[in-house]
């Protein structure tokens, strides 16, 4: 969520103004925030009259309740009781006001979550992914050992005999699959490789949980996501299943207060992710670049305001010297306004080379959330050697390995005329160099 004080602040409410803008979303639900914020000032203000007449009313009536030798208890003639009358008016009127401003500013909370961070200065203001940026792009790698034919992801994997998506399909339904033989050996030496990369550059690897509590998933996921991504757990408990390991790293130091000693955190996390994919009917059909379960290895950073710009290009760096070691074509894009996500103030996507259809496709998903996860969340720190208040960390988030998704780029990059070369660095985790087809 967005810091409120800006919006509140008539000299900066500009800025999320033009942001929204940028984003090619309009100013409405900003605009009714502001509105919000003020509805919530005037009750504040009420609350405010109520309490300093209230003091003034306590102030008076202490003399009806104070004894003294010389004079006992004055008369009142009345006034005591009036006194107490409407001192209990007043305290119904301040619990009146304390609901309806708990009230407010939930529903302002809530609506606030709508509103997109404010972006960083350097996206591309547009509305079409076409124009997305390329700000790095490798050779065109070619295998001495490739086909004069070269096949698609999907139909190397069903020559290889390691996919199975019509038995899948039927006992999970759309998008299902089984994987088998060498493709498990293949995903879980990707899933090994990946965390020891990013081990060997000094992350904490986490296991997460797969489900996550609504008001925990709320303050992480936007929206729009718990219709077209989430998976809800029946059953009354209020569970989603996760759909990135972002979500419950994110959440990890929820209303915590962090060391500045400790920071920059960072996490590889690992796991098996769930997404319903609603938004992507008639996407990606084939083979298992886009299913509702995969695996994932993520890079989520925790740093200080100062050090997330320098934190976010070095993620992108250890993302693309991972594809490096594995010896694929890829280029590095800056996903334009329009495109991005709430959270994000800047994204970055690395698109491998498939080939086959000599086209490039998202491997990777690096952003810089900045402090808008970590203030709805209330994870903050202190600086240690001055005088600043406790500020919100930044969160920023990478993939580092869509396991499924890379496989199906690796047998279409790794593909021969009788089954695939084995990446080099992948050879001792899966034991081989080389794994034959299985079918014509």
């Amino acid at each position: 969520m967005i810091d409120l004080s800006i919006l509140r602040n008539k000299d900066t409410r500009q800025l999320v103004m033009e942001s929204e803008s940028n984003r090619f979303r309009g100013t409405k639900t900003a605009e009714k925030v502001v509105d919000m914020i003020e509805e919530r000032i005037k009750i504040r203000y009420v609350m405010e009259q109520l309490n300093k007449e209230m003091n003034s009313l306590t102030k008076e009536g202490m003399k009806y309740f104070k004894v003294t030798k010389d004079k006992g208890s004055p008369e009142d003639n009345g006034k005591k009781q009036e006194l107490l009358d409407r001192i209990a008016e007043i305290k119904e009127k301040k619990s009146k006001c304390v609901v309806e401003l708990n009230t407010k500013e939930e529903e302002t909370d809530n609506i606030a979550r709508e509103i997109g961070n404010i972006l960083d200065k350097s996206v591309c203001i547009d509305d079409n992914e076409d124009n997305n940026p390329i700000i790095v792009q490798t050779e065109k790698r070619t295998k001495e050992f490739w086909p004069k034919q070269l096949l698609s992801y999907d139909l190397v994997l069903d020559r290889l005999g390691v996919v199975d998506t019509e038995r899948g399909t039927r006992i999970s339904g759309h998008r299902g699959y089984f994987l088998k033989g060498a493709g498990v050996i293949l995903t879980q030496s990707l899933i090994r490789y990946a965390l020891d990369f990013l081990r060997k550059s000094d992350y904490t690897l986490i296991q997460t949980p797969f489900m996550m509590r609504k008001e925990s998933m709320k303050r992480t996921a936007q929206l729009s996501d718990f219709d077209e991504q989430l998976y809800k757990v029946e059953g009354g408990n209020d569970l989603y299943l996760i759909a990135t390991s972002e979500q419950p790293l994110s959440a990890l130091h929820e209303g915590e207060w962090i060391k500045e000693t400790e920071l920059p955190i960072r996490y590889g996390g690992y796991s098996t992710c769930f997404r319903k994919e609603a938004g992507a009917h008639g996407k990606d059909n084939r083979g298992i670049f886009r299913v509702h379960q995969f695996e994932k290895i993520e890079q989520f950073l925790i740093t200080a305001p100062e050090e997330s710009e320098a934190e976010f290009k070095k993620m992108v760096d250890r993302s693309k010297a991972f594809y490096d070691s594995l010896g694929l074509s890829y280029r590095v894009v800056s996903i334009v306004s329009g495109a991005l996500n709430n959270a994000a103030a800047i994204k970055y996507d690395l698109e491998a080379l498939f080939p086959a259809s000599d086209r490039y496709r998202e491997l990777v998903s690096c952003s810089n959330c900045t402090d808008y996860q970590s203030r709805d969340l209330n994870v903050r720190y202190r600086p240690t050697e001055s005088n600043e208040e406790k500020q919100f960390v930044h969160m920023l988030n990478g993939t580092l390995c869509a396991v499924q998704r890379t496989l199906c780029c690796l047998v279409e990059n790794y593909q021969t005329e009788g089954g695939i070369m084995v990446p080099e660095v992948l050879v001792p985790y899966v034991g081989e160099t080389f794994i034959p087809f299985i079918r014509e």
